[in-house]
């Protein structure tokens, strides 16, 4: 398989039953250039894959997972891009955060469907803030009949500060390094007892995160973002795949917002949501283990339905 990616392949890390092409493609959105790759079976069914990326990351991916979940589901007969918005990787323009996708998602899938023209809809693929900003957009582009979640980002300051004091300082207290610090007489007592107050100052206190905020300043800041992500959720009547890491704070995070939320509740209960968890694995899935089992469970899903 060529370094770069380019040429006709076969899935050889995943065992790939059909080749598969792959090219560059290149793309305006605004007056900026973006840059992306087109992974194509020798039979594309109608249903592809949009992979987008989130975060300062391009779209290789932490330890190629994008690369490798691209070639894996053409060899399996879907047709995916996997392109670097504005501002990362190899394309042009000002670097951007996920609240500020949606020129980038809009070009890049008006371009996938000009280029693969057996295509009838399309499922949407992000890990982490990529998942939060697919969420934002695919209620409003009815070509988006599915949705891949990993993990996604609903961070506000008294969420993570619950979920840290939970996961990170309980689990502190089964950890020898711990206890053998204290028997030296190395802990640092003080920056300890700062820490664990500004912690629980942040977990006790702050609004409903059902609630929207009254200042319109803080409508777009982070604690309204479990709101915004809820409203997506709730307009979106697709499919939807969600997968989350038993060992990351991210997922953590969502899953603690999900178990005090009603509407998180009701809405997840929905039949035409699948959710699956891998208890060991992290944030990006970074074992071939895992790695492998989200590209399964993917492939498994999109051909269900």
């Amino acid at each position: 398989m060529p370094s770069n990616g380019i040429g006709h392949n076969k899935c050889l890390c995943y065992s790939g039953i059909m080749n598969f092409s792959e090219r560059p493609l290149v793309f305006p959105c605004n007056s900026s250039l973006l840059y992306g790759i087109l992974s194509l079976p020798e039979k594309t069914s109608s249903r592809g894959v949009l992979i987008v990326v989130g975060g300062p990351q391009y779209r290789v991916g932490s330890h190629r997972q994008f690369t490798l979940l691209a070639r894996f589901l053409a060899a399996h007969g879907v047709p995916v891009l996997r392109f670097d918005c504005r501002g990362m990787g190899d394309s042009e323009g000002d670097m951007r955060t996920f609240e500020d996708f949606e020129d980038d998602l809009c070009c890049a899938i008006d371009s996938f469907f000009e280029e693969v023209s057996p295509l009838t809809d399309l499922v949407i693929w992000g890990l982490c803030d990529a998942a939060s900003a697919a969420l934002f957009h695919a209620h409003r582009d009815q070509r988006i009949t599915g949705l891949v979640l990993l993990n996604p980002w609903v961070h506000t300051d008294q969420g993570a500060a619950k979920v840290y004091l939970k996961h990170y300082y309980l689990a502190r207290l089964f950890e020898p390094e711990f206890w053998s610090k204290i028997w030296s007489g190395s802990f640092n007592y003080s920056k300890a007892s700062q820490s664990l107050t500004k912690i629980l100052t942040q977990a006790l206190s702050g609004r409903s995160l059902e609630t929207p905020a009254k200042n319109a300043d803080i409508t777009c800041a982070q604690n309204n973002l479990p709101v915004r992500m809820l409203n997506g959720l709730s307009h979106f009547e697709g499919k939807i795949l969600l997968i989350t890491s038993g060992n990351d704070l991210t997922a953590q995070e969502f899953l603690s917002l999900v178990k005090d939320s009603r509407e998180w509740q009701k809405l997840l209960s929905s039949s035409r949501i699948s959710c699956f968890n891998l208890p060991a694995a992290n944030h990006t899935f970074s074992r071939r283990e895992w790695r492998d089992q989200v590209a399964v469970w993917t492939n498994e899903w999109i051909h269900s339905w």
